[in-house]
C-alpha cells in the first residue's frame, strides 16, 4: 500500500516549508512511488536535497543516483503530461 505524499514529508520531519506540497508535487511523488518504486527514504531525501540546492526534484534523483536517466525521462515525460 503506497504512503501517501504527505506522510512521508511527515514521517521523514520534513522543514515546515516542505510539509505543504501543492496538487501537482503530492501527484510526482505518488507516481515516483507506484510507477518507479522509489523508497521513501529516497523521496524524503531528494526533497531535502532539492529544497537546499533549489534544484527541480527529478534532477536531484538523477544527480544522486536514486533513478537512472532512463527513469528520469519517464520523469519529465510525465511531468509534460
Amino acid at each position: 500500500m503506497p504512503v501517501l505524499p504527505f506522510e512521508i514529508i511527515e514521517q521523514y520531519q520534513l522543514e515546515e516549508s516542505e510539509r505543504s506540497p501543492n496538487r501537482s508535487n503530492a501527484q510526482l511523488i505518488y507516481f515516483l512511488q507506484e510507477d518507479l518504486c522509489l523508497a521513501q527514504s529516497s523521496i524524503a531525501m531528494a526533497i531535502r536535497y532539492a529544497k537546499q540546492e533549489r534544484g527541480p526534484l527529478p534532477m536531484v534523483l538523477w544527480r544522486y543516483g536514486l533513478v537512472s536517466l532512463e527513469q528520469l525521462n519517464q520523469i519529465l515525460d510525465w511531468l509534460e503530461k
